[in-house]
């Protein structure tokens, strides 16, 4: 009998826990199935579905160094994957299925189902923790609920490490040749990804090796230097890896090692750079956790049911200049140009457009929330949902809803000599460090940039009393 590894956001063969227990159960089989509707409904991101389509012809190479062929399955929608799944197995004399879990409610839907159509059927589906450090759920508080406050939770899970260190699973060894069993070929694009430019992909090469090779050279140096640098935008302060972390290439385990081993096995102390990664390390961890526990948020919900009553604005005119760059505030449009043409945007500015979109614009949150996700490369659900709801004061250990960043202030402040703006805001390349961040009405009318959609005072103020009359 066979053995499938079945392959979803964790396209790596390293620290591949589902991969390791499928490949010493006996002969393996990879799979992964590919689900434009699902994705569409989900609105992946083209660039991220491309992303993968890349990294499946790397992973497929890395196997057949193991003797393990990559087969693709077609199943358009998630609710006919269990069907799919077992017929599958019947085809290849398959009696035994591993994945690694995840933890959005569809996925937790697909799964559960097809755990129980397998079983009747006589085949084992076996989930392992391969996508995150803990298993959501076995890190609470001492009344027994999930947190929903980031530092008790981060103080926890160091807590956890110093008891039992997160242990990197085996690569597995080469396996003996399946006779008839071939690799499927990878396509070199979709229709649901038809269009990434050529610019856009050399920018993410993606293999495992290159995520190797970003963490190789983040922590040579500048993970040392995060906790100064990663608030500045023109400054590669950060490790880029999201979208290999979004994909698996790279597990959250490594990157808990490789951060460990410059930092003398600590995790709280030391170096701060490094302890302020580990923190976002497990900032990731936190959302992750929170989507197992509150399957709401994986609905379009607010984790504070109470800003359900909020009255945001349903303005197309002020949404579509956040979308395309054309706000009239240098940092936000230069922050959603660099989207636009990269799809990536520096972490700090994450946070600085969203509050701009639902505070100053006061437009809802989930429609900032759906955007990112139709352009992000690493466009993660627990992560993309849990910023957009901290800086909406929606969420768990959310920005207090009178906290409200002046994105002038913000840019003067992790932009001071307008270097990002001016590469991303080419109109504006010629002005002063003192005129970059707020240009002058004549200036604005000469270089063609728009002025600003909305006062910023009157709008946070606007921002406050649409919250400050919610109960507690």
């Amino acid at each position: 009998m066979t053995t499938i590894c079945w392959f979803r956001t964790d396209l790596r063969i390293q620290d591949q826990p589902a991969l390791y227990a499928a490949a010493t159960n006996g002969p393996t089989i990879g799979l992964f199935i590919v689900s434009e509707q699902q994705w569409a409904s989900h609105q992946d991101a083209p660039i991220k579905v491309d992303f993968w389509l890349r990294a499946l012809r790397s992973l497929s190479a890395d196997l057949a160094g193991l003797n393990i062929p990559l087969k693709l399955l077609v199943v358009p929608k998630w609710k006919n994957v269990p069907k799919a799944l077992l017929d599958f197995a019947r085809v290849h004399g398959a009696d035994a299925v591993h994945c690694n879990r995840e933890y959005g409610v569809n996925e937790r839907n697909r799964d559960r189902a097809s755990f129980k159509l397998l079983k009747d059927n006589g085949i084992s589906l076996t989930g392992h923790l391969g996508t995150t450090l803990f298993e959501p759920g076995s890190i609470k508080t001492g009344g027994d609920s999930y947190y929903r406050v980031f530092t008790p939770f981060s103080r926890a899970c160091r807590s956890a490490l110093e008891a039992r260190p997160y242990v990197l699973t085996p690569t597995p060894p080469k396996q003996t040749s399946l006779p008839g069993v071939k690799a499927d070929s990878i396509p070199t694009t979709l229709a649901y990804c038809a269009d990434i430019s050529e610019t856009i992909r050399a920018g993410w090469p993606a293999s495992e090796a290159e995520a190797h090779k970003r963490l190789d050279h983040f922590s040579d140096e500048a993970i040392y230097h995060y906790q100064r640098d990663r608030d500045l935008p023109a400054v590669p302060g950060t490790s880029t890896l999201s979208p290999y972390l979004a994909a698996g290439l790279v597990s959250v385990g490594q990157c808990l090692h490789r951060a460990m081993a410059c930092n003398q096995g600590e995790t709280g102390t030391g170096n701060p750079g490094v302890t302020t990664w580990i923190n976002e390390l497990l900032w990731r961890e936190f959302y992750q956790h929170l989507l197992h526990g509150y399957p709401e948020l994986s609905m379009h919900q607010p984790m504070r049911a109470q800003t359900n009553a909020v009255v945001w604005r349903t303005s197309d005119e002020d949404f579509a200049a956040w979308s395309s760059g054309q706000t009239g505030v240098p940092l936000i449009d230069a922050a959603m140009r660099q989207l636009l043409h990269t799809g990536w945007m520096h972490n700090r500015l994450r946070m600085v457009v969203a509050m701009y979109l639902t505070k100053n614009m006061l437009i809802d949150w989930r429609r900032g929330e759906a955007f990112f996700m139709r352009h992000l490369i690493d466009g993660e659900l627990g992560a993309n949902n849990g910023g957009w709801q901290w800086s909406a004061s929606t969420g768990a250990d959310s920005a207090p809803y009178f906290r409200v960043f002046n994105p002038i202030s913000q840019s003067e402040r992790f932009d001071p000599k307008g270097a990002f703006i001016k590469h991303w805001l080419p109109e504006l390349e010629n002005l002063s460090i003192k005129e970059i961040h707020d240009p002058l009405p004549l200036t604005r009318s000469a270089t063609g940039y728009p002025e600003q959609r909305v006062d910023l005072r009157s709008s946070r103020l606007r921002a406050i009393e649409a919250f400050s009359s919610l109960a507690p």
